[in-house]
């Protein structure tokens, strides 16, 4: 599994050829590979991605390159992350059964997953840019975020297969370090493969990384990051890694999975509606887009609440790991001291979530992955101004994480950013 010497990347015109025989995907899109259809679809970071389409339907199919695609060769990258996100996809289906794409088929060699073909979802991030206000979303995120989150962790867990996991998932090492440098560091100094909008960003990132308070934050919680394994993250839980339709949510490509603190998907997640928010008045062509920023906003509000319900009813029902043991609580019948260890819990996550949610922010308008919210603004002076909110609000949220007491406090900050009230 370690030795990919044989490795060949795949193109449309080999794959029929070389997959062709796979029982998976004759039974699925038909027997005769002369007569699939391939195309080439990754418009991600770091991976190719195909969809194979026959006489009896389609499928996916995704293969890692050893490097950085967004980049190029002189940036490699272990082909092994293919094996964490097929290992990754697994538990999550079985945490929260039918919020990830089914596998059909694993190849550690050639690091190709073959999976579902998700037909006719769209990425969230691109609905959210068109201006579509989906109603499902926030609840089946949050139920995703909570469900395998807890279930991932020592609160559920037998405690061998939770070690036994966190000793598998610790071989990630590239992509943690890709997050480790990307999110909390690069952004903070003039790194090699930083980019903004410049010249009209220049000023705020010149403030930014002079910014002692907001350097040491990024810091701390770049410590948090690397050294809290609580459960099993997602790792790069974004409107990117989210497929919709009006009627479902799926969540993709787990590849950057590690153990890591319960709060960095949910601030992950956070942050990218948040921005979303801000870049809404570079996507008013079609008309005013003030229904979609209420709309914004309601989600961030309602994936918080339905996380934290949902966290405290697994609390109640499911928590046989060795952490809070029952045996303490209420098994002796003190339900309040349960209560209170619950509130300590779902506190540190609250704090830790408001921080990486700030910081994600920052490494989306100044670090080497920007996202398509703020990119396809084409006037390079109102795309300025959107980021320019966003991050000033990353900056509040990282630096004043311990002080904020509610996502509607966030919400209401943003919103007199938006309206330039807040200067």
């Amino acid at each position: 599994m370690n030795s990919y010497k044989d490795f060949i990347a795949l193109s449309p015109e080999t794959l029929p050829a070389r997959l062709g025989g796979l029982a998976a995907l004759k039974q699925r899109i038909g027997a005769d590979a002369k007569a699939w259809k391939t195309r080439e679809v990754g418009d991600g970071n770091l991976n190719l991605v195909f969809i194979v389409e026959g006489p009896k339907g389609a499928v996916v199919v995704k293969q890692a390159l050893p490097y950085v695609r967004l980049v190029g060769d002189s940036w490699p990258l272990p082909l092994k992350r293919s094996f964490f996100e097929y290992h990754a996809l697994s538990r999550q289906a079985e945490r929260d059964p039918g919020m990830v794409p089914e596998i059909f088929h694993f190849d550690a060699g050639q690091a190709i997953i073959v999976m579902e073909f998700l037909s006719p979802h769209i990425i969230l991030r691109r609905a959210l840019i068109a201006g579509q206000e989906l109603p499902k979303i926030a609840k089946d995120l949050g139920l995703f975020l909570a469900r395998t989150l807890f279930r991932g962790s020592d609160l559920c867990l037998d405690t061998k297969i939770r070690k036994a996991d966190l000793a598998l998932f610790a071989d990630n090492v590239a992509l943690c370090d890709i997050t480790e440098s990307l999110v909390f560091s690069d952004p903070y100094y003039d790194a090699k493969l930083n980019r903004h909008t410049a010249p009209q960003l220049d000023g705020i990132v010149k403030e930014l990384r002079a910014d002692r308070d907001l350097k040491v934050a990024a810091q701390r919680l770049k410590h948090i990051f690397a050294a809290t394994p609580e459960t099993l993250l997602h790792g790069d839980l974004h409107t990117g890694s989210v497929m919709v339709t009006a009627e479902q949510t799926r969540v993709i490509d787990p590849e950057f999975a590690f153990y890591g603190p319960m709060a960095f998907d949910v601030g992950m997640l956070l942050a990218n509606f948040w921005m979303s928010y801000f870049s809404q008045s570079g996507h008013e062509t079609a008309g005013n887009r003030a229904s979609m920023r209420r709309y914004l906003l309601k989600v961030t509000v309602d994936i918080w609440e339905i996380f934290r319900d949902e966290f405290s009813r697994l609390w109640h029902g499911e928590r046989t790991g060795i952490l809070y043991q029952r045996s303490l609580f209420e098994d002796q019948g003190d339900m309040l001291a349960s209560e209170q260890a619950l509130d300590l819990v779902l506190h540190g996550i609250w704090v830790d979530m408001l921080g990486f949610a700030g910081v994600e922010m920052h490494r989306r308008i100044l670090g080497l992955a920007h996202n398509a919210d703020f990119e396809t603004i084409a006037d390079a002076d109102l795309r300025a101004r959107c980021e320019t909110k966003a991050l000033k609000l990353g900056r509040h949220l990282a630096v004043n994480r311990s002080h904020i007491h509610s996502i509607l406090e966030v919400n209401k900050l943003a919103e007199r950013l938006e309206k330039d009230i807040v200067t």
